[in-house]
């Protein structure tokens, strides 16, 4: 066998012991995050480093000293636990792996994974899972089948028992999962992970459904779409849904569209799992707001443009007395509204806005479906666009963005 590949994998406590990294550069500024994750006393010795580096240093989560590195016996090797060479000065990298060497401190050499006395494997986390490959000193082999032992621990294919994952997921919870704006690409991978543990999935219409054909056989799946009832009475079948399956030891993954609290009613779920005294926890999803714009080229910022974001429900049109949205205040906004559930009453909310000031020749993009195949964009003013989008057959979801960064190209 190659003396490379006669590696040891081991896994080491640095929690508060010292970690010398010789190098302010790039390499330095990869390897940094984990070393600081697991608790290390982390000191960087280099002249000069990255901005990233450095506004790692100005918040005190590691010491940088200004200077060369100081080799030999009392030099930066002394008392340190774990040593990483990431000069971009092979010269300087063989002092600081011969100085390791003559302290028996291991020492990782960035530019050489053969000349130091250890090396570094591609990690990644899973649940409370740390998987570390390595692969003798090829690192684009070790990367791709740690990527490829990752994506199949979150699919389900690699089995995990889960022995270290979330107590609900053990003794009958809820977890309140962001699905994104549709494309199942952009679940977090919290979020789809958890999918992976479920023992049943409550889904809203708009979460990504191909995540769905993923699930193992025993997973039941409840179609929130299809309770009965009116809209409050709805949420409130959901709600009683979510708890029983929780309280009969059952794991529950409520998938919802977008971010379950961006007009998701997600808080309503979590108070109601809360007042049952079900564990319940939240994970963020990429909001439709932001992403189903980005996704037609419509970003709702750009400097110069809009200093602000007001996003707002369309679920109660303008004069309402339920509503709670002072469209008057909006109209005298410069930047960028963003409007979502608005789309079958979208001719109300454009002369709202007009009547409060808003200019007619406003630009504005309607987004039906964004991040999906099925993707369409429909641009106007506040003059014309609600009969544009009629026109155009434009049916919900769809998100309406008002502003000068609708007009940009």
């Amino acid at each position: 066998m190659p003396e490379e590949e006669q590696h040891y994998l081991t896994g080491l406590d640095l929690a508060g012991r010292r970690v010398l990294v010789v190098g302010g550069g790039t390499v330095a500024q990869r390897r940094l995050p984990r070393l600081l994750a697991a608790g290390a006393a982390v000191e960087v010795v280099a002249p000069h480093t990255t901005p990233s580096v450095q506004a790692l240093a100005d918040a005190g989560e590691l010491v940088w000293h200004a200077r060369p590195y100081r080799a030999g016996e009392d030099g930066d090797v002394a008392d340190a636990w774990y040593a990483l060479a990431c000069t971009d000065d092979p010269a300087v990298n063989a002092t600081v792996v011969a100085d390791a060497e003559r302290a028996r401190v291991f020492c990782v050499r960035a530019d050489d994974g053969t000349g130091g006395s250890a090396v570094t494997p591609a990690t990644g986390h899973h649940d409370g899972l740390l998987v570390g490959v390595l692969s003798g000193g090829t690192p684009l082999r070790s990367a791709a089948v740690r990527d490829a032992v990752l994506d199949g621990l979150s699919s389900g294919v690699v089995a995990d028992p889960g022995e270290s994952g979330p107590d609900e997921a053990r003794t009958g919870g809820v977890a309140l999962v962001g699905g994104g704006p549709g494309d199942p690409e952009l679940i977090t991978v919290r979020g789809r992970r958890l999918l992976g543990r479920a023992d049943v999935v409550v889904v809203d219409r708009l979460a990504p459904r191909e995540l769905l054909d993923e699930l193992p056989p025993h997973v039941e799946v409840v179609d929130a779409a299809k309770i009965p009832y009116g809209r409050a009475a709805a949420q409130d079948v959901l709600n009683r849904t979510l708890v029983e399956h929780a309280r009969a030891g059952r794991f529950v993954v409520r998938l919802k569209g977008g971010d379950p609290y961006v007009f998701g009613r997600g808080f309503e779920e979590v108070l109601a799992c809360a007042e049952a005294d079900v564990p319940v926890t939240v994970v963020p999803g990429v909001t439709s707001a932001f992403s189903a714009p980005a996704a037609a080229d419509v970003p709702v910022t750009h400097r110069g443009v809009a200093h602000e974001v007001v996003v707002v429900s369309g679920h109660v049109p303008p004069g309402d007395e339920r509503s709670l949205v002072d469209w008057d205040a909006l109209g005298r906004l410069r930047g960028t509204v963003v409007l979502l559930m608005g789309v079958e009453r979208l001719g109300r909310f454009t002369d709202a806005l007009v009547e409060a000031g808003r200019p007619k020749d406003t630009p504005v993009a309607v987004v039906q479906e964004g991040t999906l195949r099925s993707q369409r964009v429909v641009r106007g003013t506040l003059a014309d666009i609600a009969a544009s989008v009629t026109e155009a057959g434009i049916r919900p979801p769809a998100v309406t963005v008002v502003g000068p960064v609708a007009g940009l190209a």
